[in-house]
């Protein structure tokens, strides 16, 4: 891809520059060490030069309290130990931003009714729960899991969790039984969390056979608290109202303090080819880290609706959350973005006047090809930011958004992950947007784009690595004696430095370009290609309704990469329409990138967060074994895995 100098899709305004908490930030960073920064880049070299000034710089602008001793002590990676000494709980962060004037969650529903939780009733019934738990002996390090739809009680749920200092875990009702145990049971928590059901697409979902196998197949609970959600009774459970009460009065939280990377909770890996790896954030790392990418990078504070639509299976949840940290008004929403209509998710965004919106780029493509107009058809004017992650976002979905949804409004694709629990690079509210591009590294990320000697790599493909510890890097993985798991998921390939798995570029405007997973590249005669760069232009036509493309190692020594399409309703591959998919990618991307054969599929396989299964597909394509290549809990839908067991190299 080539790195010309595109027109930004939207630049900041001088309004938009004064009034940015990142400008008022970098006048107190100028202040404090007497630098002067013309720029955000200037800015983001010396976050990443002096790591734990800037570190500190972050801590006093926040006020987050005294900090005792060093910042940062065994800086090589993965041995870097934050702030020692120093105690702190993430759930005091929260308390103070409680008012009286707006919101702390808004909690919108398919059938358009709005229901408001107040900052009195969400920490009235933290604290109430935190005295349930710590009646039940629930303590500092003891585990707390939750097996919930997007609901304000999964919220209170975890907070009340961490203000006691034990650890949390969660994931969706969307999830089996079997998923959610494979997760949640590796832990062996005291107290389960759930609900007897949710409201998606129209329907009702009974949970309660699920909640009964959970019960069951974890020893170590304790009790159960059901929420009544959609109306049905939970049997040998606790009532949420009862430990969880909401009377005026009521004492207020009382917080453990714990050290700075005592775990908050526990995130979980895909778990596609085997048992999901438990991925440990601890208090203040995840505390400093949400700070300044919600209020610096994204410049969300106390005037701001935040909404990103999620579930507790994903980081985003845990992201969004974080919007309490700085004051915001956050969106609790449990159904569907596409029922009862296409536009749902706008009109979410109309009623909750939500000024940050988060969203997937196949949600915004698949309104794109339904002909959807949000600026026309719904009331969009407290809009300013729509968040884009999960995959990277093509240039053209970029633009609609700008075209239909508002020239006022930025995109702001991130790239991240589970593993840090925030983003990499993105959206930066003083710096222009391009289209897909993300705009710049974040603030005290030392990324990089590296070749497989370790040489830096500009205005090319590379690997995305971090050359500096952040602190929300994993304090461990769950259940990994000596840490062997975690340094061999992230710094096996290059000692001391992160290598995260995907690929990148760096272009001389200091934006970033995604390519995909490198774990998954396509290689052909040695050029290194990444799949993302297919689907961006592939999912744009009218006749596509999904994409997977695979680099398949032949036992002859040959290559073989086929595309697979899932087709719209009513389309059939014609020779005309293989040509024109074949012309676009080579026009588009470039002749390397035109697929051996394409090959239409009934559907294909994701992660529960959206996640093409490239890697395991490749390895079943290859002659592995659907059973020991794929776990089928953690997929979407399963029995596609056995259809692509039955593919077969075209002969041509």
């Amino acid at each position: 891809m080539s790195d010309d100098q595109p027109v930004p899709q939207w630049s900041p305004t001088p309004d938009d520059i004064a009034q940015a908490q990142l400008t008022a930030f970098t006048d107190f960073v100028t202040t404090r060490t007497g630098i002067a920064f013309p720029d955000y880049a200037a800015l983001w070299r010396w976050s990443i030069s002096d790591v734990p000034g800037f570190w500190r710089t972050v801590w006093d602008w926040f006020d987050l309290g005294k900090e005792r001793g060093a910042v940062l002590t065994e800086q090589p990676m993965p041995d870097a130990r934050w702030f020692p000494g120093t105690r702190l709980n993430y759930v005091d962060h929260v308390v103070r931003n409680a008012r009286t004037d707006q919101a702390a969650i808004l909690v919108p529903t398919e059938d358009g009714a709005l229901r408001e939780i107040s900052w009195d009733e969400l920490l009235t019934r933290t604290a109430t729960l935190a005295r349930s738990l710590r009646s039940m002996g629930v303590g500092s390090g003891d585990r707390v899991v939750g097996y919930l739809p997007n609901i304000p009680e999964a919220v209170i749920a975890f907070l009340a969790t961490a203000s006691l200092g034990a650890i949390w875990s969660a994931c969706g009702q969307d999830y089996s039984a079997h998923a959610a145990l494979d997760r949640l049971g590796q832990l062996e928590p005291l107290v389960l969390i759930t609900c007897d059901g949710y409201r998606y697409g129209g329907k009702i979902h009974d949970k309660r056979d699920a909640i009964t196998t959970l019960r069951d197949r974890i020893p170590s609970l304790r009790a159960t608290i059901a929420v009544p959600h959609v109306g049905l009774t939970v049997f040998e459970s606790l009532s949420w109202d009862d430990v969880a009460n909401y009377e005026a009065g009521t004492p207020g939280i009382d917080t453990v303090a714990v050290p700075f990377d005592h775990p908050l909770w526990v995130l979980y890996s895909s778990g596609t080819t085997g048992t999901p790896k438990g991925i440990v954030h601890g208090h203040g790392g995840v505390l400093l880290e949400h700070l300044k990418a919600l209020g610096l990078q994204s410049d969300i504070g106390a005037d701001d609706t935040f909404f990103w639509f999620t579930s507790p299976s994903w980081m985003m949840w845990n992201y969004q959350v974080a919007g309490l940290l700085v004051g915001a008004t956050i969106v609790c929403y449990d159904g569907s973005p596409s029922y009862p209509a296409p536009d749902m998710l706008w009109d979410l965004a109309a009623r909750t006047r939500a000024t940050v919106l988060g969203t997937s780029p196949a949600y915004l493509l698949a309104c794109a090809k339904a002909g959807i107009e949000p600026r026309r058809e719904h009331d969009l004017t407290a809009l300013r930011t729509v968040g884009v992650t999960g995959a990277a976002l093509p240039a053209s979905t970029s633009l609609w958004v700008r075209d239909r949804v508002g020239r006022q409004v930025a995109v702001s694709s991130i790239s991240g992950g589970t593993d840090v629990v925030t983003a990499f690079a993105g959206g930066v509210r003083t710096v222009p947007v391009w289209p897909g591009e993300l705009s710049a590294p974040y603030l005290g990320v030392a990324l990089d784009s590296w070749d497989e000697r370790g040489h830096p790599v500009r205005g090319g493909v590379g690997e995305l690595v971090v050359t500096r510890p952040m602190p929300s890097m994993p304090v461990m993985f769950w259940n990994d004696p000596g840490e062997e798991r975690y340094r061999e998921a992230y710094f096996d390939t290059y000692p001391g430095t992160w290598r995260h798995g995907d690929w990148i570029t760096l272009t001389s405007r200091g934006s970033v370009i995604v390519h995909g997973r490198s774990d998954s590249t396509l290689n052909r005669n040695g050029v290194r290609m990444g799949s993302a760069d297919i689907y961006h232009v592939v999912d744009s036509l009218p006749e596509i309704e999904d994409t997977l493309v695979l680099g398949i190692e032949q036992p002859d020594g040959g290559y073989w990469m086929p595309m697979f399409v899932v087709l719209t309703e009513g389309t059939e591959l014609t020779e005309p329409l293989r040509r024109r998919i074949n012309q676009i990618i080579r026009n588009t991307v470039s002749p390397r990138h035109v697929p051996d054969d394409i090959i239409v599929a009934p559907g294909i396989p994701h992660t529960k967060t959206g996640k093409k299964l490239e890697v395991p597909l490749k390895k079943v394509l290859q002659g592995g074994s659907p059973s020991r290549v794929v776990t089928p809990s953690a997929v979407d839908d399963p029995g596609l895995i056995d259809w692509f067991a039955t593919v077969r190299r075209p002969r041509n």
